[in-house]
């Protein structure tokens, strides 16, 4: 694995402060002074008070000690901002003289979640994540409470992972949100969520989330050191920059985690002893680790009987199958022509062109792609004027004006239909690259070009590793009874031990009655 420099660097606490009362500051941390007009000023300069709109700060005078409330407004409750006020003021109107002034405020904070800091830093960095943080005058160390109110959407039904009957919820881009729905389906006394804050300047929260008596430690260990030695400014692209740092991508087209936005998906995983990474700000998370196989499973076939299930699942593979080798197969019978049996001699186009076959092919697989960025860009309303349009261009008119054979239209389209049949958006795309690969080494060698680019693609798909887990498991290293659960869709009373990929410290799903 490979190793960075840390950003979360080890700060030993300074417990000497400035005669004056000054912030005592070293070359990391700034410790927070019991003079609160010092600490006003270093705020007011490092988060742009009175420059920044949304940045605020509400002055009360409690007990004779000046408090200051910090927030940002549009990332707060600001309904609990305005209790905790009424709560003071009321401290305040009772007139009750104590020395204790620091206990009196903590014992009237409104809220359930109060944290204590000493340092200014993570007192702005809690803020400036939607938290609000309270200096009193004449103490070092701040109150801070938790009252996020991200604005996003509500949890619904991802348009990627749709099911006939199922749940409807489905992540959104609040973390806070997204692991209360994980907790909803894992009542288990043992899920741990960690939170980690990465990225220098965004200091963007992730949560590593897993079930401690199951999950394997090693895995946990090798990702949470990944995670803390990212040095980057931010994570603008949320997940995606997370996934190329916890696994070597390279030039490899193939997925090496699985993303989900369905919080059952995430919890069957979590059960049989995977890793979720969450990223803030993202409706997608991580699954850890995953093997080729993992991708082509949809919650669908587990939302039917195991015989039906069992049908979704081989037509959904032969539906991969044919993305990935019909058009191949079609252009070298085409080339050819003496590998058909007689029983196939009609396959073939039937009509002289102007184009050659691969050209043909190639300029469709162009309109079809350049179309489906049209549909994601254009506003819905013009979505299905586009589709008639491309209907058109690539249909009839360009069969008539003699650019395409129906031919050739026939297996592009079923090629398309089983690209967008598979489960992984990902895998998808994976699949028409190298379906362009076979294409290219068909048209330049023929059968020979065919068989040694496809055996490439197998060795290709055995070396590959994630997060050192063999992808093509459990085809190689062969495990019979987990290769039987994938090509049948098994009953859940059946399943009795837990994948012996992610190494389960605990590999007994369910005893046997």
């Amino acid at each position: 694995m490979r190793r960075r420099k840390s950003t979360f660097r080890k700060f030993q606490h300074n417990n000497n402060t400035t005669n004056d009362g000054n912030a005592t500051e070293n070359s990391d941390k700034t410790y927070i002074s019991k003079d609160i007009e010092v600490n006003k000023e270093i705020i007011k300069k490092r988060v742009g008070l009175g420059v920044s709109f949304d940045t605020g700060v509400r002055t009360l005078e409690i007990l004779g000690k000046q408090v200051q409330i910090y927030f940002v407004n549009g990332l707060c409750d600001m309904t609990a901002i305005t209790e905790l006020l009424k709560e003071l003021m009321k401290l305040d109107a009772r007139d009750r003289e104590t020395p204790y002034v620091r206990d009196a405020i903590e014992n009237h904070l409104t809220h359930v979640q109060v944290e204590y800091k000493e340092t200014l830093e993570d007192c702005i960095t809690d803020m400036l994540s939607g938290l609000v943080f309270i200096l009193v005058e004449g103490e070092e160390k701040a109150f801070v409470l938790d009252v996020r109110n991200y604005p996003g959407r509500s949890p619904k039904e991802p348009d990627n992972e749709k099911v006939v009957r199922g749940a409807r919820d489905g992540y959104t881009e609040n973390i806070i949100e997204n692991t209360g729905l994980t907790r909803r389906r894992v009542r288990d006394e043992r899920l741990r969520h960690e939170i980690l804050q990465v990225g220098v300047r965004s200091k963007t929260d992730i949560c590593i989330s897993y079930i401690e008596d199951i999950a394997d430690p090693n895995l946990i260990d090798i990702l949470r050191k990944e995670l803390e030695a990212i040095e980057l400014d931010g994570l603008p692209m949320a997940d995606k920059v997370v996934e190329e740092y916890i696994v070597n991508q390279s030039g490899n087209p193939f997925p090496l985690v699985r993303y989900t936005e369905r919080p059952d998906v995430a919890a069957v995983h979590l059960y049989e002893g995977h890793v979720i990474v969450m990223v803030d700000a993202s409706p997608s998370v991580i699954i850890t680790p995953t093997t080729f196989f993992h991708h082509v499973q949809h919650a669908e076939e587990y939302r039917q009987a195991p015989f039906i299930g069992t049908y979704l699942r081989w037509t959904r593979f032969l539906g991969m199958f044919a993305s990935l080798f019909i058009l191949p197969l079609w252009l070298l019978m085409v080339l050819e022509p003496q590998l058909l049996p007689d029983a196939l001699e009609y396959i073939g186009p039937s009509e002289d062109t102007n184009v050659s076959e691969f050209m043909q092919i190639a300029i469709a697989e162009f309109g079809i792609e350049l179309m489906r960025m049209a549909a994601i860009h254009a506003p819905s309303p013009l979505t299905t004027a586009l589709g008639l349009v491309a209907a058109l261009l690539i249909g009839e008119i360009a069969i008539e004006v003699g650019l395409f054979t129906s031919e050739v239209i026939l297996y592009v389209a079923l090629s398309a239909i089983g690209t967008f049949a598979t489960p992984s958006y990902e895998l998808g795309v994976a699949i028409k690259i190298l379906r362009f690969i076979l294409l290219i080494a068909v048209v330049s060698f023929q059968l020979s070009g065919f068989v040694i680019a496809a055996t490439i693609l197998l060795l290709l798909l055995v070396g590959i590793r994630s997060l050192d887990k063999p992808y093509m498991w459990p085809f190689l290293p062969f495990d019979g009874t987990a290769l039987w659960q994938i090509l049948i869709r098994t009953t859940v009373p059946s399943l009795r031990r837990r994948p012996s990929i992610v190494d389960p410290q605990d590999p007994i799903r369910q005893s046997p009655e």
